[in-house]
């Protein structure tokens, strides 16, 4: 396993050319748009973006999850996503009978979790949001999901998400490194999260990675260890705990597993993998090679974990998945240091002041 990261590592320098290309495209795209030669164009409500600047999982589906929770007492919510790895085109709108295919997993996720909040997805959001708002007049906040690149539209509030494992400040262009935006575009976000982080991140810790993100001084800079809820059986919903006698075989299809595979090899007796490509779409071949790698588990005391992306994706097959111990691990973002409650303070300031 070291040798093919150090493999794939060094094939990475190799695209160092391709990278400096990359570079100078965005840096010309950030320029025209900062001088206002490419239009960015608001909104009289308010949108919130979550984003980040590289590609891989920095959690914003658990952030946007969070924001809902926190939001959707109060105000008519609507979520806006691109939709990727979905089947369709243009905008949609998600109703009784959408699937994973048409609007994409995280999305439906969204969807199934938060029945009263209204889901859209479209890849040109500067004419979603319009549609959105003509089927959904009386939305009154909206998320925009992964969109902080997506300067064509101006949200009011930018919260700006970075893997504490992976920081941008360390991190370069693609190919070679995982950045799709400047380093210096964070100077656009109101509030800038370091995600997974150890939950035991120490005062000094949070300090050094703070002084390295040099936040300006109307930014805001918040630390969040993941942490994992009760795994549910994907069709009963009956919960149960992962103890140290169980065997697990993980099944996941994710940017970046490994903090869900730090969490079972502390929790379970060991596990096994079954991994697939980021938003991968499962088919009825991979079904039957999942249940086959279960069935040569000779523990006693075994169960599958998959992720809720995942799961939105493997819900086709519920015939199929009733008598299967396959189980659903959700996720959720914990502020450290206390600080959730200034965190919720300055997204619901932002939107009282929007109204205001």
């Amino acid at each position: 396993m070291n040798f093919n990261f150090y493999l794939l590592k060094s094939f990475r320098i190799l695209l160092l050319p391709f990278s400096l290309l990359y570079g100078l495209v965005i840096i010309i795209r950030n320029w025209l748009f900062d001088k206002n030669i490419l239009n960015s164009s608001g909104f009289n409500l308010p949108l919130i973006c979550i984003g980040n600047l590289s590609v891989g999982g920095t959690g914003k589906s658990p952030m946007v999850e969070y924001l809902l929770r926190m939001l959707q007492h109060r105000y008519k919510m609507a979520t806006l996503s691109r939709g990727y790895k979905r089947k369709t085109r243009g905008y949609a709108l998600a109703g009784a009978g959408t699937t994973a295919l048409e609007i994409g997993d995280e999305p439906m996720q969204f969807h199934i979790k938060f029945p009263g909040v209204a889901v859209a997805v479209g890849e040109a959001r500067m004419e979603a949001v319009p549609q959105l708002l003509h089927d959904k007049p009386d939305t009154q906040v909206i998320l925009l999901d992964d969109a902080f690149q997506h300067r064509s539209i101006k949200p009011g509030f930018n919260i700006l998400l970075t893997d504490c494992n992976n920081l941008f400040t360390r991190d370069f262009f693609l190919p070679t490194g995982d950045l799709r935006d400047q380093r210096s575009s964070y100077k656009r976000a109101d509030i800038v999260v370091v995600t997974k982080c150890p939950p035991n991140l120490s005062v000094e810790e949070k300090s050094s990675v703070a002084k390295e993100i040099a936040p300006l001084a109307h930014q805001k800079i918040f630390f969040c260890a993941t942490v994992y809820g009760l795994p549910y059986q994907i069709i009963s919903g009956q919960k149960r705990e992962i103890n140290l006698e169980d065997e697990i075989l993980l099944v996941c299809g994710i940017a970046n597993p490994k903090p869900l595979k730090n969490y079972l090899s502390h929790h379970a007796h060991t596990y096994y993998e079954q991994l697939y490509n980021d938003h991968h779409i499962f088919t009825i071949d991979d079904l039957n090679e999942i249940n086959q790698k279960f069935k040569d588990i000779l523990a006693q005391s075994k169960i599958i974990i998959t992720t809720e992306k995942d799961a939105v994706r493997l819900m086709k097959f519920e015939a199929e998945l009733k008598d299967l111990p396959l189980y659903v691990l959700p996720v959720e973002h914990s502020f450290l240091f206390n600080e959730g409650q200034a965190f919720e303070a300055g997204v619901v300031n932002f939107v009282i002041n929007f109204f205001t």
